[in-house]
């Protein structure tokens, strides 16, 4: 089983990106989808989770209206769209599959991908 986050990179503030997640050997379909970041010095912060079924979203307070997050089952792969990008979203970002009781907990997911650089600055 492999997830792979992809799509960062460098953006000035009030910028956009889009983050794919990809899964290789795991249905992704059938799993929710979190996003998470780290950035330098800071714990793991959930920012977004997606449900399997029905699509339901979660965002982290920090990042509501601002992200967006979807899944295309028939591609395998689910999306992070970032707008308004601010300094402070500053991190690695990386997607985690799994069955969540509280979708902001990594430990909570089974699968991690490998992480993607998002580098908000002027």
């Amino acid at each position: 089983v492999q997830l792979q986050a992809s799509g960062g990179g460098s953006v000035q503030p009030g910028g956009s990106l889009r983050l794919s997640c990809a899964g290789s050997g795991i249905t992704l379909a059938y799993y929710a989808i979190g996003w998470f970041r780290q950035a330098p010095g800071k714990g793991r912060e959930g920012v977004s989770m997606i449900h399997t079924s029905d699509g339901v979203a979660m965002y982290a307070h920090s990042v509501k209206g601002r992200f967006t997050v979807s899944r295309d089952n028939a591609k395998n792969m689910v999306y992070l769209q970032m707008n308004s990008l601010k300094p402070e979203d500053t991190a690695v970002y990386y997607c985690a599959a799994g069955h969540p009781t509280t979708w902001a907990i990594p430990e909570e997911y089974d699968y991690r991908g490998q992480g993607t650089q998002v580098t908000v600055s002027s």
